[in-house]
């Protein structure tokens, strides 16, 4: 590979680290070429890309940013993964993947400003979707209209109960 090429990958790297919301290192030694692309193929649905690099091209890529600290996950095959939408999906695409297939392993990454560890990755698997953090806002935005249509009708209807009530104890008098 020459300069011009090594250049090119290296403004390449740079422009997705900027533009991904979280970033994901794996080693992937040991896998088949298959599990590879069925791994390509979940992390893609998930809106993110599974792209492998030369290290220490990386390492020129992340050179004087935040995420420069990454570089000492940057050993051996390095498989980088790049979170185009939801921050938690590469890891929780790693972390079902890895139910099946002990080979990919998790070795760090970058979320939200800082440096991750493989555990710390693994464990943003859990954080909800953003599907989910939607439908908790928009509950918790229609709960007091809600309430408020509770409040409004339980007068009448306890009226209506009340003289439900009455009619029925009339017609057990009579």
């Amino acid at each position: 590979m020459d300069r011009a090429q090594k250049e090119q990958q290296i403004a390449e790297l740079k422009d997705k680290l900027t533009k991904s919301v979280a970033v994901l290192l794996a080693d992937y030694r040991g896998l088949t070429v298959p599990a590879v692309t069925s791994l390509r193929e979940d992390f893609r649905k998930q809106q993110c890309e599974y792209k492998v690099y030369k290290n220490t091209l990386v390492k020129l890529a992340i050179a004087g940013t935040p995420m420069e600290k990454m570089g000492k996950y940057l050993e051996g095959p390095t498989a980088v993964v790049f979170a185009w939408e939801s921050p938690a999906a590469p890891a929780k695409v790693a972390k079902e993947f890895t139910k099946g297939n002990d080979k990919l392993k998790v070795k760090g990454g970058y979320l939200e400003g800082s440096v991750l560890d493989d555990k710390g990755m693994i464990g943003t698997a859990d954080l909800p979707g953003k599907d989910e953090i939607r439908a908790s806002l928009l509950a918790t935005l229609q709960a007091p209209a809600t309430n408020l249509v509770r409040t409004l009708n339980a007068a009448a209807q306890n009226f209506v109960y009340l003289l439900d009530a009455r009619r029925r104890g009339q017609e057990g008098q009579g």
